[in-house]
């Protein structure tokens, strides 16, 4: 359980980012979505959940700090 723990507290900031990303990401297949089911993106809700996450993760995780042992 510790390294799991430790695990969280290390990648605090990315794990935000892809939770508001997924939130991002559902809010933008609701209001703009595709209708016609042809976007591969933003035709399905789970799909543009995954991309919100995966692209808010990435977009904190440019802002956390390198630490560890070296």
């Amino acid at each position: 359980m510790n390294k799991l723990s430790e695990l969280l507290k290390n990648h605090r900031l990315m794990l935000t980012g892809g939770t508001f990303g997924a939130a991002g990401g559902y809010l933008y297949w609701l209001r703009i979505g595709c209708t016609s089911g042809t976007c591969p993106v933003t035709s399905s809700p789970i799909m543009s959940v995954i991309w919100g996450a995966i692209l808010g993760g990435l977009i904190f995780g440019m802002f956390q700090k390198k630490g560890g042992k070296q």
